[in-house]
């Protein structure tokens, strides 16, 4: 059948556009969607580096303004996957300009331009232009797959949630400065990059959202050298150094909505720990766990089997009968990083074609955007505990406990 061609522009073409790049190819090779994409324009500010990766990853043309792309009427839908300060603006102006949004998590830098971005959304929903965040990890087959076993009561009354991430590509000191150690650049570190997965990942599972948090943000290494490009010099390293503004580790306590109690660690200094995305939930007859260095597994506790067949089961998650497998390979046969780029492609294009919100919206990712503050708020605040802001008042609050 003939599909109407769906035009897609791509801001940013490093780590994220490639995984963006690589969805947008290969989705509509395997799954049936309502449109056909087309990779139509990738966006970068430096000519030459935007104009290797559009030839590189497949786009059809290449731009560095982002304005005059959200001009063209063979346009859309904005793919953002440039810095967190870069958000609000882009995405605003898009879905103004009528194109549907897929924008990178964290949303934004602060829960004020996360509220400008998803009050745009609800403006541009009732005119039927559409906008989601991107928390892929939500669409790794395992981790779907563990939110169905929650939502069907396969774990009883949930009880506790733990939730590490933990990356280590940070742990030599030496090791240049980046955009993601700026604040202005990034919004914040380790709680912001991937603690933000680990929030909306149990907010996901639970169905429940977190209201209040205690917790402390460190900062290891304050300076880092720049690299020689950062400050306009040609070579191969600069002698200047930059401060570091972000946090590097983050550790905190939330509690979800009826009171259960999670503990939750995000930090790229954990030596040894390439991309170790650990999750487990504890309820009254059972538990649930995941590693994304296992993604492909969960582990499953059934606590009404018989005293003598107590134990964790590995369920490996390649069956069609688990979420999105039967697109690709035969049982047994694993998927990779990449692929859950492909199914939010997927779920995002078969969901504006029926005229129905993408989730995670803007307003779920306001909804971690809130949290990341809180944390912070309680950090600076000595680890007390704090309320996390709402729709009647976006300011994170003293809570007792």
């Amino acid at each position: 059948m003939s599909r109407p061609p769906f035009g897609v522009a791509l801001v940013g073409y490093g780590f994220m556009g490639a995984a963006h790049s690589q969805a947008w190819r290969v989705a509509p090779r395997f799954f049936d969607l309502p449109f056909e994409p087309r990779m139509s324009v990738i966006v970068g500010r430096d000519r030459s580096r935007v104009e290797a990766a559009g030839e590189r990853f497949g786009w059809a043309s290449t731009e560095t303004d982002w304005k005059r792309v959200i001009e063209r009427d063979d346009i859309d839908l904005v793919d953002i996957c440039s810095p967190g300060s870069t958000h609000v603006e882009i995405a605003i102006a898009a879905l103004e300009a009528g194109k549907h949004v897929l924008c990178e998590k964290p949303l934004a830098n602060t829960v004020n331009e996360a509220r400008r971005m998803a009050d745009a959304a609800g403006r541009a929903a009732a005119r039927g232009v559409y906008a989601m965040v991107g928390f892929s990890y939500r669409r790794v087959p395992a981790i779907t797959f563990a939110r169905d076993l929650v939502a069907a009561g396969k774990i009883g009354e949930l009880r506790q949630v733990r939730a590490l991430y933990l990356q280590d590509w940070l742990v030599d000191a030496e090791g240049p400065m980046t955009w993601r150690l700026d604040k202005d650049l990034a919004g914040s570190g380790s709680l912001g990059d991937i603690g933000a997965h680990a929030i909306d990942a149990v907010q996901f599972i639970t169905g429940r959202r977190v209201n209040s948090v205690s917790g402390i943000l460190e900062t290891l290494v304050s300076e880092r050298p720049l690299l020689s490009e950062s400050i306009g010099l040609s070579g191969t390293a600069s002698e200047e150094r930059g401060r570091v503004t972000v946090d590097d580790i983050a550790l905190f306590t939330a509690r979800l909505d009826g009171g259960v109690l999670c503990s939750f660690e995000a930090t790229r200094y954990a030596t040894g720990r390439k991309n170790a995305f650990r999750l487990e939930f504890s309820g009254s007859t059972g538990a649930i766990a995941f590693d994304l260095e296992r993604m492909n597994e969960l582990e499953f506790y059934d606590g009404t089997d018989a005293a003598g067949l107590h134990g964790f089961r590995r369920i490996l998650v390649t069956e069609p009968e688990h979420p999105y497998m039967a697109a690709w390979w035969p049982t047994g046969h694993g998927i990779g990083y990449e692929h859950p780029f492909s199914h939010q492609v997927r779920d995002l294009l078969v969901d504006i074609a029926a005229g129905t919100q993408p989730r995670p919206s803007f307003d779920d990712g306001l909804q971690v955007q809130r949290v990341l503050e809180a944390v912070e708020t309680s950090s600076a605040a000595g680890s007390s505990w704090i309320a996390v802001g709402g729709h009647d008042g976006d300011s994170p609050g003293m809570q007792k406990q």
